[in-house]
């Protein structure tokens, strides 16, 4: 009888271990901007199709578009962190001066850079100098924007022509820098910049050419301003976070699968997409006939030096909070030199 009790433990305990290798876990992702965007369609879409096809579909990840799950997209970080999503993607410049280190990235003129190389620059950078300000969830990764610039419903061709105009600003940072080059700045966040154009809120926006085609902006204005010489106005960062407790309690084989698909080469995956949706904004634009005016660079760098205050006050506000900022715009400014070979 002894070796039957034993047959039968052992089977018991066999039958436990092949429950826990094949647990499955379905997982909730929440992001604020339409499922049609560049990035749920061409990024995330894609990376959770990557992730259950790894995994043999023992990883479920459920998209939940435009904040289905309710909050705003500011408290979109925090909802990774307290569970309320497994995965949340989101800008971080929506909680104002929460990611200090990190939005030396969002300074004026920083990178003309593609969001592929920028985004590896900024995600090594962050490994370095700023996981601290992510303590609370599991990074997957972070990203930015390809270079930003004007669209606006009246044409923008030097800094006096922008002067008293509503435009909207993506963070504080950018805001800031509106204010110094004498715009007006309207800050939200990007989903409400529709329905701000189209009643007169705004006379014009910030933002990169990929994030127009979903808010319709090219139809919404008539003039887009970029930049002689390679250089963007700003980029915004992003972050792909998971719930600490999601991640913990996912089986060691899984958790790979998530490490696989996290990092680096996951910040340039969402970077590619970013630079492919920029080709597409900026071909919608010159199909309806809009028009597209390059600032030369003598009138580049008057944009420059009245900008660069917004450099200097950002260096003296964190160094009041022990941060050494010129150390840190160094930095970034290195590894974007990094990765522009």
């Amino acid at each position: 009888m002894a070796w039957k009790f034993k047959i039968a433990t052992l089977a018991l305990a066999a039958s436990a271990s092949f429950g826990a290798l094949a647990q499955e876990v379905t997982l909730r992702l929440h992001q604020f901007l339409p499922p049609q965007a560049t990035i749920p369609a061409k990024a995330i879409a894609p990376w959770i199709k990557k992730i259950e096809t790894e995994s043999n579909g023992r990883i479920k990840i459920q998209m939940f578009s435009a904040m289905q799950l309710g909050g705003t997209p500011p408290q979109l970080f925090d909802q990774a962190r307290d569970g309320v999503a497994d995965i949340t993607w989101t800008v971080l410049g929506y909680t104002p001066g929460r990611f200090m280190k990190t939005e030396v990235f969002e300074l004026p003129f920083i990178t003309g850079l593609s969001s592929e190389k920028s985004s590896r620059a900024l995600f090594e950078y962050v490994q370095k100098n700023a996981m601290d300000e992510y303590k609370d969830v599991q990074l997957l990764t972070v990203h930015t924007h390809g270079p930003g610039l004007f669209h606006t419903k009246q044409p923008v061709t030097g800094l006096e022509s922008l002067r008293g105009m509503k435009i909207r600003g993506g963070t504080r940072i950018v805001n800031n820098m509106l204010t110094k080059l004498g715009a007006t700045p309207v800050g939200m966040p990007v989903p409400a910049v529709t329905e701000a154009l189209s009643k007169g809120v705004l006379d014009g926006t910030t933002i990169p050419w990929e994030v127009g085609p979903s808010l319709k902006v090219q139809e919404l204005v008539k003039h887009h301003t970029t930049f002689a010489g390679g250089n963007g106005l700003y980029v915004t960062t992003f972050a792909l976070s998971m719930n600490k407790n999601a991640y913990n309690k996912l089986p060691a084989d899984l958790k790979k699968v998530i490490d696989n698909n996290s990092g680096i080469e996951t910040a340039a995956f969402f970077g590619k997409a970013m630079d492919e949706g920029d080709k597409v904004g900026r071909d919608l634009a010159t199909k309806a006939g809009n028009k597209i005016t390059e600032l030369e660079l003598a009138e580049v760098q008057r944009w420059r030096r009245t900008a660069s205050t917004v450099e200097s006050d950002w260096i003296k506000e964190v160094g009041a909070k022990g941060i050494d900022g010129a150390r840190l715009v160094s930095e970034a400014r290195a590894l974007m030199s990094k990765y522009e070979k």
